[in-house]
């Protein structure tokens, strides 16, 4: 087995474990049985439980963000106050993660990552993906300078939450007969789209 299918497969493995069972209930024992290694393989390639957590985020995210970012950028590029078009940027690459493969198990692992108070894990993503909400809340602020900054900022993070909550498909809504999945994703991204332009767009609150 090559070096890079043994760390493929441990974070699989691992995607799949914290998505069933969470991160603290997974052991590296049980993870390394499901993988198929032996243990000292998650201390070669990662050198903790806690750094494999992280490089799950890693391998999903830094994709994830490049997307978000070129669309955003060809967004403003057409037109710098398309509210709509920004925000399509920010949520439907975020949607279209449960249907590519394994990206199932890792939008159940996200909302494990809110259920589960694991401040490092909070950390690493702030200081490797909080860029990319700013970029985002420029451009929005752009779009509504009259919305002050503590404002947006509640209600993009009120939106981030939403978004979660729509990609593990956690609500009332549920896939009707005959409608495929991406059918079904794309009409979540397009309610919570307009949903979440909508809050935008809200007076401020008084006081």
């Amino acid at each position: 087995m090559s070096q890079f299918s043994t760390k493929e497969r441990l974070l699989s493995a691992a995607e799949q474990m914290f998505a069933e069972h969470g991160f603290a209930a997974t052991s590296l024992r049980q993870l390394t049985a499901s993988a198929d290694v032996n243990i000292a393989a998650v201390n070669y390639h990662f050198g903790s439980k806690e750094n494999l957590i992280t490089e799950v985020f890693r391998r999903r995210f830094d994709e994830l963000s490049e997307r978000r970012l070129t669309l955003l950028r060809e967004a403003i590029q057409r037109d710098p106050l398309d509210l709509q078009a920004i925000l399509s940027a920010f949520i439907v690459p975020a949607m279209q993660i449960g249907m590519e493969g394994e990206g199932a198990a890792f939008v159940r692992v996200v909302a494990r990552a809110y259920a589960e108070k694991n401040e490092r894990l909070r950390q690493f993503l702030s200081d490797n993906y909080g860029h990319v909400l700013r970029e985002f809340a420029r451009a929005i602020q752009h779009c509504l300078p009259a919305l002050p900054k503590q404002d947006l900022y509640w209600r993009l993070d009120y939106i981030a939450g939403a978004l979660t909550y729509a990609m593990a498909d956690f609500g009332l809504i549920r896939r009707q007969p005959g409608v495929s999945e991406q059918e079904h994703c794309a009409l979540a991204a397009d309610n919570l789209l307009r949903f979440a332009v909508a809050g935008l767009r809200a007076p401020p609150a008084a006081g």
